[in-house]
């Protein structure tokens, strides 16, 4: 890992049609944004375990990771982040905010309607299209 870039491995969950967005906890950084699920890479991780451990500690469900769909680097004025968005489908249970502050199933094409980070709007973007 480059010094000072942290690595985040995010999900993009879908159901019916639908995909899974959580909104930043008050306190944390970027706090009431929203975003695609998922944290930081731990050491010797790969990105794909990450993802799997991060939704089951944030959200208490199981995930099926797919292929990579999206990955970026943006540099925020504090903070690198080195983001990659999976495919992932929900495997069981039925997302709960544990850590973040809350939950939504979002139409594509609706997720323009939600502030997400700077890091993110790309992808927003894309997927809204």
């Amino acid at each position: 890992m480059a010094s000072g870039v942290i690595e985040v491995a995010a999900g993009l969950v879908e159901r019916e049609g639908r995909i899974l967005i959580t909104q930043r906890p008050p306190g944390s950084h970027l706090a009431g944004l929203w975003e695609f699920p998922g944290g930081k890479r731990e050491p010797g991780e790969t990105w794909e375990a990450c993802l799997v451990r991060e939704l089951q500690e944030e959200l208490a469900i199981t995930v099926t990771v797919g292929p990579l769909r999206h990955e970026t680097v943006h540099h925020y004025p504090d903070k690198s982040v080195h983001l990659r968005f999976y495919a992932a489908s929900l495997s069981s249970g039925e997302p709960q905010a544990i850590e973040c502050a809350a939950v939504a199933w979002v139409w594509p094409r609706h997720l323009v309607d939600y502030a997400f980070p700077e890091a993110d709007r790309e992808l927003v973007a894309l997927l809204a299209r």
